[in-house]
């Protein structure tokens, strides 16, 4: 096994660690009972996840049916986060694999950091009750960084706050965001296929793909390989291999 002193790699939260859609929907369909809506079913309000609780709610609310009015999502959107994080961990739970490969990980040398969209407070309320806080050396929200994902800066920043190099980092994620944060980092990236995204995750432009947390650690190795030592050269090199990416939602 390669020694990873040095490496940091940030995650995604939602859909790449944690399947929180169950708890995500089960908020969204409590409002829309408020208002005497249908509720959505989780597989089909599945891809609504990931772009964040005004985008659930809104899109939630229009496949529900009812006309989107702007003026409301202010109260909308602070009775989501308030039911949301009274019921944040009823049926979440960590994907298979994902506690041991991390430790496996971290004992190799590797340092461990969250980049999620997510808001912090509410990333740390899900991971102090899953009890995975500890194994990262920082857990940053849309909140705690300068511009969040797609952008550059939230990967940036976080791998920063972590202690970490941007010349060995990796992204870890499940979605166009996730992807395009990291190109526009210059970060290799690996894709999950278990998450919530729109397009298929071989068409999402990563540079390993995944079907669960087992296959991690060789994904990792084998981007190291590729990308040590690191150099813009390669990193573009990589993106030009991997085609064109789809543009953000």
């Amino acid at each position: 096994m390669k020694d990873l002193s040095g490496w940091t790699l940030a995650f995604d939260l939602d859909g790449t660690l944690v399947e929180t859609a169950p708890d995500l929907i089960g908020t969204l369909n409590r409002l829309l009972a408020t208002r005497g809506l249908p509720p959505r079913p989780i597989e089909a309000a599945r891809h609504l996840v990931g772009h964040g609780a005004a985008a659930l709610l809104k899109d939630g609310f229009r496949e529900a049916g009812a006309a989107w009015d702007e003026a409301e999502q202010p109260a909308l959107l602070a009775a989501f986060l308030e039911d949301y994080l009274e019921h944040i961990c009823d049926h979440s739970h960590v994907y298979p694999g994902v506690e041991a490969a991390l430790d496996r990980l971290a004992a190799r040398g590797a340092i461990l950091c969250v980049a999620t969209n997510k808001p912090t407070h509410l990333s740390l309320a899900l991971f102090g009750k899953l009890g995975l806080t500890g194994r990262f050396a920082a857990i940053c929200g849309a909140d705690a960084v300068s511009a969040r994902k797609p952008e550059a800066a939230h990967i940036r920043e976080t791998v920063q706050k972590a202690g970490g190099d941007l010349d060995r980092a990796i992204m870890v994620g499940d979605s166009i965001t996730d992807v395009t944060a990291a190109r526009a980092t210059g970060v290799p990236v690996i894709v999950t296929t278990f998450g919530y995204t729109e397009i298929a995750p071989a068409g999402l432009g990563g540079d390993a793909l995944i079907d669960g947390f087992g296959e991690l650690e060789a994904a990792v190795d084998g981007v190291v390989e590729t990308f040590l030592p690191r150099s813009p050269g390669k990193v573009a090199d990589s993106v030009g291999r991997m085609g064109s990416l789809p543009e953000t939602r």
